[in-house]
């Protein structure tokens, strides 16, 4: 097992790019470093490692823990997932991306004590922003306007429109960070902090974390988890690779919906299979992707909902 392995926690608010930022870095590793990515997401279904495939190569392994945030880093999941993740890819770097909903500050802090502090070299967090949200006077959510004072670097994403008085107010409001501006999550790997550190020791490269089989009573229906805590409720869905989407009946019914977070990545009547990524109140843009293992969808909210109507709402956007 590798030693003081340089980990870089990628945090920010809900929707603010931390996937984006992750794909844009993925696609700038070293030849010949081994990577590993750790993904935590608030809803049960798991669709950021979906997101990430297409930009991880045969050097990067990905795993997800869904169901909640890794604040609760004493739990079972978050030490098995990790200590599994480290130990099947033998990375030369980590990285982990807590859900938006989660608390970077408490992750931070066990990271840095025991079993961790021998085998991990925590490095100063990048905290990713939505600088357009921000200009608009959005606020950001406790946890995260906590763990500021642990970032050494603010990337700006979502800032080409902002004009030159909204960047010099949010470069006096971060007077105390270093700030990236930048739009789609685009971060040049230079600029990440620590990417000098290197890991010590060696260690053979294994075969990608798995993901545990689902078995399908019924090909034609769809798996469907939901997610309740306090920081939100979340409902999603995963389809057999037989079953077909029909785009423009999905979009039409998201767009009646009242979500904070859209993320999906689905076979459509055409055939092809696409993702997408979206924040309220912004409209859910498609884009090709590589994945083809199944078609995933999930919803977060910021209060329950009724989980039959969306089941209905799902199931209807099936093509026949």
């Amino acid at each position: 097992m590798l030693r003081h392995i340089p980990t870089h926690l990628i945090a920010g608010p809900l929707g603010a790019g931390k996937t984006s930022t992750l794909r844009a870095l993925l696609k700038q590793r070293p030849a010949g470093e081994r990577w590993a990515v750790l993904i935590n997401e608030f809803g049960q279904i798991g669709l950021d490692l979906a997101l990430l495939q297409d930009a991880a190569g045969n050097g990067v392994h990905l795993a997800e823990i869904a169901g909640g945030c890794l604040c609760c880093v004493n739990g079972a999941p978050f030490q098995i997932g990790l200590a599994r993740l480290l130990r099947q890819a033998q990375p030369d770097r980590l990285f982990i991306e807590p859900s938006g909903l989660g608390h970077p500050r408490t992750l931070l802090a066990q990271l840095s004590r025991s079993p961790w502090n021998e085998v991990l070299a925590v490095q100063p967090c990048v905290t990713v922003l939505d600088a357009s949200a921000l200009a608009r006077g959005a606020a950001l959510p406790p946890s995260q306007h906590d763990a500021l004072a642990l970032a050494e670097l603010l990337v700006m994403n979502k800032s080409e429109a902002l004009d030159a008085a909204q960047r010099a107010s949010l470069t006096e409001r971060f007077a105390d960070h270093r700030l990236y501006w930048t739009q789609q999550g685009e971060l040049p790997i230079d600029q990440l902090p620590g990417i000098a550190r290197r890991a010590g020791g060696t260690g053979d490269p294994a075969e990608p974390v798995a993901e545990p089989p689902r078995l399908w009573l019924d090909p034609t229906q769809p798996q469907c988890d939901v997610q309740s805590q306090v920081e939100g409720w979340s409902m999603g869905w995963r389809w057999h690779p037989s079953q077909r989407l029909v785009r423009e009946r999905l979009l039409d019914w998201l767009g009646t919906l009242a979500w904070q977070r859209a993320k999906l990545v689905f076979q459509d009547d055409g055939g092809r299979w696409l993702s997408g990524n979206a924040t309220a109140p912004d409209a859910v843009m498609l884009r090709p992707s590589e994945w083809r293992r199944d078609s995933r969808i999930e919803l977060i909210f910021d209060r329950p909902q009724d989980a039959s109507a969306l089941s209905a709402g799902m199931l209807a956007c099936r093509q026949a």
